[in-house]
C-alpha cells in the first residue's frame, strides 16, 4: 500500500479535487463496449418507432400493440389483480396506461413514469380549404409553441381522422410513403421580400394566417363551376375517403413533417426526427417495462396528450384520469378504492415526469447557465425543477427525493447529469410534474436533453436515449 502511494505524483489538492469535486463525464465514456453496441440497437428500434408515430393516436395505437405483445390485458376485462398481473388502459385514443401489479398494497403507493405524446404541428382549421391563385389551399393553426418560419418550404404529411355526416370514421394517413404526394407552406421568394418580409421581426417572419399548405393546382373541366381547383379537391378526398367539405368540421387532422427519422453526424451518435418531444420518453419508458416482472410497488406508465398546450381538456394530465387509473387498480385489485384510499395512494407515490429539456447548442451558448445547462451526450438529465423567472409554474422537487433518485442512478450506473433549461430570465418551460405534484405525490424531471426543440427536425444523442432506458428501468425497481 505505501509503495502504491509512493508512485502516486498527484498533489494533495489533486487528490481533494478527485474526492470532492462534481465532474461531468460523456455518457459515452461510461459505457462498456457491450453497452455501446446495446445503444444503438436500442436506437435502431427507437427510429422505428418515431417514424411511425407522428400524432398522439398514432402514438396510443403503437403503446396498445406493445402492451398486447408483451401480454398486458385490458383492465376492465381482468377479473382479479394479482401481484405480477400486466394491464392496461386505453382512453379516447389519447391516454394510454400500463400497469404492472406489486407486490405491497397500491396505498402504500405506485412508481409512476409519465411522458406526453403530442407534439407541435399544424392541425387544420374547422373550414380550411380554399382557391385563390390558381392553388387549392388549406388554412392552419399551429398547435403548440413553434417558430413559424420553421415550417415553411419542407414536406409535410396530412395525418388524422374524420367523422362523416353518417357518423363512420376514416383515418387520413398521407405523405409518408415515397409514393405519397406532400403539402407545403410556401415562403415568400427572396427576391420579393425586402419590403413584405425582412424588416418583421423573427416572431412574425412567417404569421400564423400565412400557414397556409399547398394541396391542388388542377382544376376541374367545368368553366361553369367558380372554384375549379378547389372543387377537383372535394371531388378526390370524396372518390377517396367518401367525405364532403362540411366533414372538414368534424376532423382531426394534423400536419406533420414527413420525412423520415434519420441518424446525425459522421458516427451515427444522434438521432434526428419529428416528435421527439416527447416521444423519446415514451418509447425509453416502454423499453424499461420489458424486462420487469413482479415488482414491489405497483408500476403504472402513463401516456398524455395535450402537454404542449397546458395539458388542459379530458385528455391532459390536468384530467382526472390518472384518479381513474387508480381508482380502477385498486377495486381490481379487491382492495378499497374510496376517494379517500385513491388519495392515499396517490400522495404516497413516486413519480417520475420523463420529458426532455434543452441541450446546449455550441452557437448560441449564451442563453444557457453554463455551470447547470445539460450536453448532449451526458446522459440524461435531472431537473429538480423548471417553469420560468422565479420558478413560476414549477414543480419544486425536495431534496429528499433528489437525493434518492441521483443515488438510484448512481447505483445502478446510470449516467446523469443534473440543471436547468437555461437561464433564469431567458424564458423557460414547464412540464407534468406540476399537475402531478397538486396529487401530493413526490415528482421530479428526468428527460433527455434535445436540440432543436419543438422544430421540425430535433436531434437527441443516442447515449442520452440509453441513458434515460436505464434510468427508468432502474426507478421501476425502487
Amino acid at each position: 500500500m505505501a509503495e502504491k502511494d509512493s508512485k502516486d505524483k498527484r498533489t494533495k489538492y489533486q487528490k481533494l479535487e478527485e474526492k470532492l469535486a462534481f465532474k461531468k463525464k460523456s455518457a459515452w465514456e461510461q459505457f462498456t463496449d457491450k453497452q455501446k453496441k446495446e445503444v444503438f440497437l436500442l436506437c435502431d428500434r427507437y427510429k422505428q418507432f418515431l417514424g411511425k408515430v407522428k400524432t398522439e393516436r398514432e402514438a396510443v395505437h403503437e403503446i396498445e400493440a406493445f402492451a398486447k405483445k408483451n401480454d398486458f390485458f385490458d383492465i376492465s376485462k381482468v377479473n382479479k389483480l394479482m401481484p405480477g398481473s400486466k394491464v392496461y388502459d386505453i382512453h379516447k385514443d389519447k391516454n394510454a396506461a400500463l400497469v404492472i401489479a406489486g407486490k405491497r398494497p397500491l396505498s402504500s403507493g405506485a412508481r409512476i413514469i409519465v411522458s406526453h405524446i403530442d407534439s407541435p404541428r399544424l392541425d387544420l382549421k374547422p373550414k380550411p380549404l380554399y382557391e385563390d391563385s390558381g392553388l387549392a389551399m388549406m388554412k392552419t393553426h399551429y398547435y403548440g409553441g413553434i417558430k413559424k418560419y420553421q415550417w415553411v418550404n419542407t414536406p409535410l404529411s396530412l395525418h388524422g381522422v374524420v367523422v362523416k355526416k353518417d357518423g363512420k370514421k376514416v383515418e387520413i394517413n398521407i405523405g409518408e410513403d415515397p409514393k405519397d404526394p406532400v403539402f407545403v407552406v410556401s415562403d415568400l421568394l427572396p427576391h420579393l421580400s425586402s419590403k413584405e418580409q425582412n424588416k418583421r421581426t423573427a416572431v412574425d417572419i412567417i404569421k400564423g394566417e400565412e400557414l397556409n399548405l399547398i394541396v391542388g393546382n388542377i382544376p376541374v373541366d367545368d368553366d361553369k363551376v367558380k372554384q375549379k381547383i378547389k372543387l377537383a379537391v372535394l371531388e378526390h378526398l370524396f372518390d377517396k375517403y367518401g367525405m364532403v367539405e362540411e366533414d372538414f368540421v368534424s376532423a382531426e387532422l394534423e400536419a406533420v413533417p414527413a420525412d423520415a427519422p434519420r441518424d446525425v453526424g459522421f458516427d451515427r451518435a444522434i438521432v434526428g426526427g419529428y416528435g421527439q418531444d416527447d416521444r423519446v420518453s415514451a418509447f425509453a419508458s416502454l423499453s424499461a417495462l420489458d424486462s420487469i416482472e413482479t415488482p414491489e410497488h405497483t408500476v403504472i406508465v402513463l401516456f398524455y396528450d395535450k402537454e404542449e398546450i397546458g395539458s388542459v381538456g379530458n385528455t391532459g394530465s390536468r384530467s382526472n384520469y390518472i384518479e381513474y387509473i387508480f381508482g380502477m387498480i385498486l377495486g381490481q385489485a379487491g382492495q378499497d378504492n374510496s376517494a379517500h384510499n385513491i388519495r392515499k395512494s396517490l400522495i404516497n407515490s413516486i413519480a417520475l415526469s420523463a420529458d426532455v429539456s434543452a441541450a446546449v447548442n455550441p452557437t448560441f451558448k449564451s442563453v444557457n447557465d453554463m455551470y447547470n445547462a445539460h450536453l448532449c451526450g451526458f446522459g440524461v438529465a435531472l431537473e429538480k425543477y423548471n417553469g420560468a423567472g422565479g420558478k413560476y409554474s414549477a414543480s419544486d422537487a425536495s431534496a429528499e427525493l433528489v437525493g434518492k433518485i441521483r443515488n438510484l442512478f448512481d447505483d445502478n450506473k446510470v449516467p446523469w447529469q443534473a440543471g436547468e433549461l437555461g437561464k433564469v430570465d431567458e424564458g423557460g418551460g414547464t412540464t407534468i410534474a406540476v399537475f402531478f405534484a397538486s396529487h401530493g405525490m413526490d415528482i421530479i424531471d428526468v428527460g433527455v436533453p434535445i436540440l432543436g426543440m419543438h422544430s421540425p427536425f430535433e436531434m437527441v444523442s443516442k447515449a442520452d436515449i440509453y441513458s434515460a432506458y436505464l434510468a427508468y428501468k432502474a426507478f421501476i425497481s425502487l
